[in-house]
């Protein structure tokens, strides 16, 4: 926003200069009238290009604002699924967008799962959870040992 002040303050500068100047050199009729016109002309302009600029630093804003509070939100979901004993041996990633948690990663078994799905549902901030967890078995496979035939 400084930036867009000092830009404003030197255009004005230069402006007003320029005026002054023909102001000192305007011996013939009409010459004030035009260089009027034209400093109204640059003051429109300047004026819709402070307020885009303006509009711009709004959406800005309220983009970093809206990311900072997605992630306040992905901090406190993740703090919650962190320490539930439930989940210690999972793997879980917690991405949230406007309220939106998506989990992601791997759980040990379905009681894990609901679990998280749980403890993200009922997190402040959180409006709605999309799951893309799987779940991880620990069953072992036997696979059975062919034997050759006798010599």
């Amino acid at each position: 926003m400084k930036n867009a002040y000092r830009i404003v303050a030197v255009v004005a500068l230069t402006v007003g200069a320029a005026w002054w100047g023909s102001v000192g050199q305007a011996q013939q009729e009409g010459v004030g009238e035009r260089a009027g016109e034209k400093l109204d002309q640059v003051g429109r302009k300047l004026r819709r290009g402070i307020d885009r600029a303006e509009g711009a630093v709004r959406e800005s804003f309220h983009k970093t604002r809206e990311s900072v509070h997605s992630m306040n939100v992905a901090a406190r979901v993740y703090g919650r699924l962190h320490w539930d004993k439930a989940l210690t041996s999972s793997d879980l990633r917690v991405k949230v967008e406007n309220g939106v948690a998506t989990l992601s990663g791997a759980v040990p078994d379905v009681e894990a799962r609901t679990k998280a799905v749980t403890l993200t549902a009922d997190t402040v901030g959180v409006t709605r959870v999309v799951d893309e967890m799987t779940v991880t078995t620990t069953e072992t496979t036997v696979t059975p040992t062919t034997r050759r035939p006798a010599r």
